[in-house]
């Protein structure tokens, strides 16, 4: 059985799905895992579907050095902004395996929210490069761990009827009990 970073709350709501050591870049899938997290299962494929064919963005936010920005990132209140498509795909085949195991385990595909998504770094890839004057450099890669996990939510609780509490300061409430007691006081007497 594999370590996920942390498990979900409720173990029969939800369904988990992890890829380890993928290639592609660390920071390219981080920030489109940063894209999805937080949204309907259904909303977050549609969305990746649609940067794939450059409809949408995906906003770069932490590793944004040298990112170019771009109108569509207006939209979501950002201003910088790729389609990094390798990593895109990756985590499209990553939801595509949790629909299957939301499937499994019975769950409504329609309420499950993407509750958890993480991307963890992996052992680099080395290779070597050959330069100036006999000199040999590193030439690394930096793949990447993704896991994520969904959860389906649960109903919408109903708001209460109408009536408004009235809070009292420390003061007026000290009043009222002065009220209520001499009025206790008064009518014994």
């Amino acid at each position: 059985m594999v370590r996920y970073s942390r498990e979900p709350a409720v173990q029969a709501k939800s369904a988990k799905a992890r890829v380890a050591d993928i290639r592609t870049s660390f920071k390219n899938t981080f920030e489109v895992a940063a894209s999805i997290r937080g949204k309907m299962l259904k909303d977050a494929y549609h969305y990746l579907r649609a940067a794939l064919a450059h409809k949408a963005i995906i906003p770069f936010r932490r590793y944004d050095g040298g990112v170019g920005r771009k109108a569509q990132a207006n939209h979501i209140k950002a201003n910088k902004g790729r389609w990094p498509e390798k990593s895109i795909r990756h985590v499209i085949s990553l939801l595509k395996n949790i629909k299957q195991n939301v499937k499994a385990k019975g769950l409504d595909l329609e309420k499950c929210q993407i509750s958890h998504i993480q991307v963890n770094k992996a052992a680099l890839g080395r290779r070597r490069t050959y330069r100036a004057h006999g000199r040999i450099t590193p030439y690394l890669n930096h793949p990447c761990h993704v896991e994520l996990f969904v959860t389906e939510k649960a109903e919408d609780v109903k708001k209460g009827d109408g009536k408004k509490v009235v809070k009292l300061t420390k003061k007026q409430a000290a009043r009222q009990r002065l009220a209520i007691g001499a009025g206790a006081g008064a009518a014994a007497q």
